[in-house]
């Protein structure tokens, strides 16, 4: 038992496990200024547009059922329009962001790049690094 709870603490307290719990978090908390975003913002400015109509409670269509509260259950395809306005929001960001952090990883490659030159042993002149004959010394270069 003592092994499975140190294995597990280290499983637990890796780097990318807490990485991927702060994540979540932001993830939670990124979801509810969205829905805000798109409550609070987009639907009365679609209300306004359309002449007042709230997207929430847009094309509530019964369906016979009675709930155990005693509403009638409703099929609710304006709701249904408000999430499918969230994702798309959420997923603009997320892909802006991917492209972002990719955009930073490849100017980070560039940087990491190979070197063209090298410097002479014997006169520290700046050469091809295929050269095997400085030009500036003449020198045989070393392998």
């Amino acid at each position: 038992m003592k092994k499975f709870m140190k294995e597990f603490k280290e499983f637990a307290l890796k780097g990318s496990m807490v990485d991927l719990a702060v994540g979540m978090i932001i993830g939670a908390a990124f979801t509810a200024v969205v829905n805000s975003l798109v409550t609070n913002l987009f639907n009365p400015i679609i209300a306004l547009v359309t002449g007042g109509v709230d997207l929430e409670n847009l094309w509530k269509i019964p369906v016979g059922a009675v709930l155990e509260d005693g509403t009638q259950a409703t099929i609710n395809i304006g709701a249904f329009i408000s999430s499918l306005i969230n994702f798309v929001i959420m997923a603009l960001v997320i892909f802006m962001i991917v492209k972002a952090i990719n955009k930073a990883r490849s100017m980070k490659k560039e940087e990491e790049a190979a070197p063209t030159t090298k410097k002479c042993p014997f006169c520290q002149s700046e050469i091809p690094i295929d050269a095997t004959r400085c030009p500036h010394c003449t020198s045989q270069l070393p392998e």
